[in-house]
């Protein structure tokens, strides 16, 4: 696995109006690792993927991907850069079929020409999409619509996928396929950042973890040692 830094995020403040929701937050990303970030309900995770992704501007720090300051670009900017977020909630395009749902993420500029090449991918990754295409979203199942999230962040061609709560409110079974599916775009070389509450399930499949509290960042390190923190073990195993 290279070593250079795909992401550098550098003592980040970032304010929803009068309130301070990041406070100098720091985190690397290395390329075709999967991280996860962990932490309760408020603790920053999402503000600061929304960051990432321009659209929230910090009020402090700097933002690097794949050696550019992206700190001050727009959304579309970061997108045609190389980065995708799947946001919480899916946020798929309902009375769309799926087939039209994947090309809407296809459209930034560097991802144009390479859209069958990434309906190959896609499709090799979800065959159900493919069985579905003509189908309206509206009436997948949930752990299909999660697929087809995923799989319109894989149209826009990206180097870094930014994935926010993509087990919420999925059966178990369902997460299994999901998780796996991760594994299986990261060998193809793609780098996953990504949002989970589920902490046991997130040191499972990561490979490092940053652990968010109240805006800040408290612990980070390869998953096995944070497994063995006792701050960890005691907030989030009960033990």
């Amino acid at each position: 696995m290279p070593e250079e830094t795909l992401l550098k995020v550098r003592n980040l403040d970032t304010f929803y109006g009068g309130f301070q929701a990041l406070w100098n937050v720091s985190l690397e990303v290395k390329p075709e690792e999967i991280v996860a970030l962990i932490g309760a309900n408020g603790s920053g995770k999402s503000t600061l993927l929304d960051t990432i992704l321009g659209l929230i501007q910090p009020a402090k720090g700097s933002i690097e991907f794949d050696g550019k300051d992206i700190t001050t670009l727009s959304p579309f900017q970061i997108v045609d850069l190389g980065i995708s977020q799947v946001p919480e909630g899916r946020r798929i395009f309902p009375d769309l079929n799926v087939l039209d749902n994947l090309i809407l993420g296809s459209y930034s500029r560097k991802a144009r020409p390479k859209k069958e090449q990434n309906f190959k991918m896609v499709y090799e990754l979800f065959p159900i999409l493919e069985e579905r295409k003509n189908q309206l979203a509206k009436t997948l199942s949930g752990g299909e619509q999660q697929m087809l999230a995923l799989g319109r962040g894989l149209m826009s061609n990206p180097k870094l996928m930014l994935l926010d709560e993509m087990s919420l409110g999925l059966a178990p079974i369902v997460i299994n396929s999901v998780y796996k599916a991760l594994r299986k775009i990261r060998e193809r070389g793609i780098t996953i950042l990504f949002v989970e509450q589920n902490v046991r399930r997130s040191l499972e499949e990561a490979d490092r973890a940053y652990i968010m509290e109240a805006g800040r960042v408290v612990l980070s390190g390869d998953v096995a040692d944070l497994r063995e923190e006792e701050k960890v073990k005691k907030a989030y195993f009960g033990i």
